[in-house]
Parts: C-alpha cells; structure tokens; sequence
C-alpha cells in the first residue's frame, strides 16, 4: 500500500521522469545503432516530447508540493510545461531536414534536446533557490553544446564559446545573488523568503535581488545583459537559433515571474523598479537596433530582445492580470518564432541556406503561399490587428495601466510602432521588389510548422477564449 502511495505521489512528477529515461533511452540507442540511423533517433527525440506533452494532461489537477517545498506543480507550471514542451518539439521538427541536408545528423543532438528541456521543466517548477539553480544548469550545459553543434564551422564554435563563457559568469551572479537572500531572509524556499521579506527588505536583500535578476535577464536576453544575443542567433546552426528564440526563453520567463511574485511580494516595488527599467530599456533597443541589420537572424535576435521587453511589461505591473499577459504574449511569441525560423530554414539556394534579408525580394512571385504566410507572421510580430500579436501586447499594455504605469505603456506603444518598420520592409521586399533567384521547395517537416503558425496567428481574434481562459487561472494559482 505504502508502494502504491508513493507511486501515486509521484504522479505529477510524470512528464519529468518519462522525458528523462526517454533521454538515456535515445542516448543507449544512438550508441548502439549505426550513424546512418541517428536521423530516426532524432526523430523519435520529436515524438518523445509530443508525448511528454500528453502526459502533462494526466498530472492531477490541483496544488503539488513535493520534495520538501522545492518543487511545485500548479496550474501555472502546467500551462507553461506544456508550451515549452510544444516549443522544444516544433524547434526540433524543423530540424530534421536541415540536419540531412547540412550532414549534421547525429543522435546526440535529440538527446541534447531532450536534457535541456528537462532543465526547462525543473526550473519551471522550482520553488527554492537551489532546485532554480540545477534547473537553470541543466537546461544550459545542453544549450553550450548545441550552440556549437557544427563543429566544422569557426561562426558555430565561437557561438558556443561565447555563449559559455557569458552564461557561465550570469550564471555565477544568479549564484552570488541567491546566497545574498539566503545569507538576508535564513532560508532557500520561496515562501521563506516571502515571509522573511513581509515586513520590507534590508539593503543586502536588494543587492542579492539585483544579481538574481542579472541572472534572469540574461536568460531572456534582456538589455543590459543581452550583449550575447545577435552573436549567438548568427552564428549557431539555424534550428539550434530557432530553439533558442522558442523554449529557454519561455522556461527563463516562468521563473523570473514565479521568483518575483511568490518570493517577493514585499517588496514589490523594488522589483517593480528594475523591470520596469529592464523592460522600457529591452523595447528601445530592439525597436532601434533591428533597423539596420542585413542578415535575418540578427534580426530575428534583436527582434527576440524586444518582444521580452514587451513581456516583462506585464510583470512590471505585478498583478494577476499583468501575469495573465505574460502567459499570453509568451505564447503567442512562440508561434511566431518557430514560423518565421521555418521560413528561414527553408532559404536555400544551390544547396546552402542564405541569411541576408535581400534574398526574400520577390518572394511573393517565387513561393506565392511562403510569402503570405511569412508576411501574416510578420505583420503579426509587428502588432497589426486583427493578428495575434496585437492580442498580445493589448494585454500587457492593458494590464500596465490598470496598474497605473502609464509612461511604461506609453514607451511600449511607441516603441512598438517604430519597431513596425523593419517587419513592413520585409515585407515591402517581398512583394514590390524584383525577384532574387527562387528557394529550393520546402521541405514538408516545415510547411508544416509554417502553416500551423501562420493559422495560429490569423485565426487567434476569432477564437481567443481557450487561451485566455487557462491563462487566467494559471495567472491566479500564483497569486
């Protein structure tokens, strides 16, 4: 009977533990099989978090403290789980048909896949400062490795060098920081430090706040810790970018907002301070420094630090609502993400991807169906309605005022209208400029991703309800 109910306390454990036997399945039979069957290896790695994903919706419903107070699974790390999951898949998917074609197939890269969305899961759920901390590792040494997964390209390696060594000093501030609130508040717990912090802070807990923070903005590329960002996009393998742009940063997200508003509720508005600096700063420099970029993953890497800045305007409002958006804006920021990162897959041209914005010119007379789909994704990235993305940031922005931070959601309207500009002249180049010469066909892995994000995003206005409706109660099981 004791067996049955242990096994039944580890129930909302489930999708943990599937992924990682799941990742020491794949790795023993990438060991074992010939190279020419990593690609079903990869694939199968695909398949793995779809289930996983699945068997999110066999976890009980309801509040879940395990392992002493450091891991909780409520309906916020549901919601999130679930998106990163799809993120992790869609990345992947898109994958499997450059790994082919760049002779890139092997099978540690699923498995890479696989451990760093393991990271992504525990810290989704972490509730103390220790399980963040193996979380935050472990979906990053993946995320090192796979950065530099072209081992014969100098731009891969240096990515991942760069990567590395910056995470690797984020990641000793994150550090610093959590021993501060420790050394502050007498305990690693969320609830603890909630406690310790009812009656204000002391000036030591704010510096240990400040380095926790550097870590989190770092994770989410937010400026002033962004300086890895357009390197890194450039010159990682470009499915390796997509997955950068799509899961850690929606993982980095949920734990930034879980610390902030269980942890310090406090103090809010010491927090409140930084994110709202951190957001207003993110916006500007994503709106400005896109302008003059020429190669579309630089681009889409300052495009990414903007979009966080737009998502932490919700979290600067520290409200139900304003965490209702966030949820919102990350989905939403996904399926643009792994849409547009399809089409920039499929830029191929006498067998090798190009990554200059000027080879999109005429695209709308080569790949008619490419082009509107690319031009819904970008209208949508840029906040036209009735598209998705304008949801999104009605959200924040709605929640940024009930809140009373009205020059916050003046700056993020009038950032996002200057940032209009270098998603319309795409646009404006695929439609009205001569044609360069056509893309190879798309594979059909990516036509795939495509279709269903471009539907995602021109359909969103007319059925909002399901993704509104368990945003809000995952908003609420925070509060």
């Amino acid at each position: 009977m004791s067996e049955f109910a242990t096994m039944q306390g580890l129930l909302p454990l489930l999708p943990e533990i599937v992924l990682a036997l799941g990742a020491m399945v794949v790795l023993m039979l990438g060991v074992n099989i010939r190279a020419s069957k990593s690609a079903a290896v990869n694939g199968l790695s695909a398949a793995l978090l779809v289930i996983v994903a699945g068997l999110l919706l066999l976890v009980p419903e309801g509040h879940h403290v395990l392992f002493g107070g450091s891991f909780v699974v409520d309906d916020y790390a549901r919601f999130l789980k679930f998106l990163t999951l799809i993120g992790s898949a869609g990345a992947l998917v898109i994958s499997l048909d450059y790994l082919t074609l760049a002779h890139q197939q092997k099978f540690e890269y699923g498995a890479l896949f696989l451990l760093s969305t393991l990271g992504m899961l525990m810290l989704i759920s972490a509730s103390d400062l220790i399980a963040l901390y193996l979380g935050l590792e472990l979906m990053s040494l993946s995320l090192y490795v796979v950065a530099a997964f072209d081992r014969d390209s100098a731009r891969s390696t240096e990515a991942g060098l760069k990567y590395f060594v910056l995470g690797a000093l984020s990641s000793g501030m994150l550090l610093y920081g959590a021993s501060l609130i420790y050394g502050f508040s007498g305990t690693v717990s969320f609830a603890g430090i909630a406690k310790a912090t009812q009656a204000g802070a002391s000036i030591g807990l704010v510096f240990g706040l400040v380095f926790l923070f550097v870590g989190f903005c770092f994770k989410i590329s937010a400026v002033p810790f962004h300086m890895w960002t357009p390197d890194v996009y450039e010159g990682a393998p470009t499915p390796v970018t997509a997955f950068f742009a799509a899961a850690p940063k929606v993982a980095a997200i949920a734990v930034f907002v879980r610390a902030t508003v269980v942890a310090f509720p406090g103090i809010t508005h010491e927090w409140q301070q930084i994110v709202v600096f951190v957001s207003i700063l993110s916006m500007a420099l994503g709106s400005f420094a896109a302008i003059g970029q020429r190669n579309i993953k630089r681009l889409m890497a300052y495009s990414s630090i903007g979009h966080m800045g737009f998502a932490l305007v919700g979290l600067a409002a520290g409200t139900p609502e304003g965490v209702q958006g966030v949820l919102i804006y990350m989905c939403i920021y996904v399926a643009m993400t792994l849409g547009t990162f399809a089409v920039i897959l499929s830029m191929r041209r006498d067998g090798r991807l190009v990554e200059t914005i000027a080879d999109l010119a005429g695209l709308s007379r080569t790949q008619p169906t490419t082009a509107f789909l690319l031009g819904i994704l970008l209208f949508s990235l840029a906040g036209l309605p009735p598209l998705a993305g304008f949801f999104a940031k009605f959200y924040v922005f709605l929640a940024a005022i009930k809140a009373g931070l009205y020059p916050l959601a003046v700056i993020g309207v009038v950032t996002s209208v200057i940032g209009a500009y270098y998603y319309l002249a795409i646009v404006k180049l695929m439609y009205f400029d001569e044609p360069a010469p056509a893309f190879a066909p798309m594979p059909l892995s990516l036509g795939f991703v495509l279709g269903i994000s471009g539907l995602v995003n021109a359909l969103f206005f007319a059925y909002p309800a399901p993704l509104l409706d368990a945003a809000t109660v995952a908003a609420r099981s925070l509060f």
